[in-house]
Parts: structure tokens; C-alpha cells; sequence
């Protein structure tokens, strides 16, 4: 009798694992499904040409980069603690504000698109507020693992080098 329970709980788990969903015995997800959601800034790295690297937004950048099923995604990323206009007016800043501005931030929005082949990430942007990436494409490397995702700009908004990137799933 013991052995007809062993083989009948065995023929239940082996019957049980074969109905899980693919992915749920090692496989993974595609990369177009595991980036979309809602990533925050960790990292943002501009690597110059001679190795050395910047921090492009600073120690406490903020930030975050949403990709929808939908095939579009936007971006926002900034150093804390950008000085507030004296005028209350964002039409109305000085030279050194909108300086600090510029410098300190980036927007960026329009359609992406996942090559699951060679592992990259290209970004038509539509509209951003460095207005050199307006109306380009971007192809850049990308990893995903776990709640992290990596991705390199190989020319950086911050001027000579290439950015690295590091974001993490938003909780």
C-alpha cells in the first residue's frame, strides 16, 4: 500500500510540474516582457574617454524610466536639490537657473523597441528636453536581471564619453 501512495503523490507532482507555466521551470521571460513597468534611477554614469567616471546627476539623482506593453516609454532624471527660480516663474529664470537646470536634468519620451537577439534596447525619441536626441534613434546594450536593469548610451548627453545606467524595478 505504501508503495501505490509513493507512486501516486510522484505521478501527482510530475503531473503538477508539467502543467506550470513554461517560465516557471527555468525559463525565462523575453526581455521585451521583463522590461516593461516602472524602473527608478540607481546609477547614472558618464565615462569619459580617458576611464575616468562622473557621476552625471550626481550623489542623489532622481528619477525613473516607464516602458508600457504598448511599445512606449518616458523618462525623467535629475540631480536633487536644483535651486528654485526667485521668480516663481518658470518662464522667468536667470541665466544660472536654467544653467542649473539643463545641467541637471534630462527628459526624454517616445517608442522602444526590444531586439531579443543581440540583447539591445532601441529608443526612437520622439521629443526630449536635450533637443539634439529629438527625432533620434538609440540602440543601446541591455541586461536584465532580477529587478535590475542595465543599459549604455554610447554617446552621452553629458558631453565626451558614453553613459552607463543602472535601473531598479520600482517597488
Amino acid at each position: 500500500m505504501k508503495n501505490r501512495n509513493v507512486v501516486i503523490c510522484s505521478a501527482a507532482a510530475v503531473l503538477g510540474l508539467a502543467l506550470l507555466p513554461g517560465n516557471a521551470i527555468g525559463q525565462q521571460k523575453p526581455l521585451k516582457e521583463q522590461i516593461v513597468g516602472t524602473w527608478t534611477y540607481a546609477v547614472n554614469e558618464t565615462i569619459r574617454p580617458d576611464g575616468s567616471r562622473v557621476k552625471t546627476f550626481g550623489d542623489n539623482q532622481s528619477g525613473l524610466v516607464i516602458f508600457g506593453a504598448d511599445g512606449r516609454y518616458v523618462s525623467l532624471v535629475g540631480r536633487s536639490g536644483l535651486p528654485k527660480f526667485a521668480s516663481n516663474s518658470r518662464a522667468a529664470g536667470s541665466p544660472d537657473e536654467n544653467k542649473a537646470v539643463v545641467q541637471g536634468s534630462i527628459g526624454t519620451f517616445g517608442r522602444y523597441s526590444i531586439n531579443e537577439g543581440d540583447r539591445t534596447l532601441t529608443l526612437n525619441i520622439e521629443y526630449s528636453t536635450f533637443p539634439n536626441w529629438t527625432g533620434t534613434e538609440q540602440k543601446r546594450p541591455l541586461t536584465i536581471t532580477g529587478d535590475e536593469l542595465k543599459y549604455i548610451v554610447a554617446a552621452a548627453s553629458a558631453g565626451d564619453g558614453r553613459a552607463e545606467v543602472t535601473l531598479r524595478r520600482a517597488k
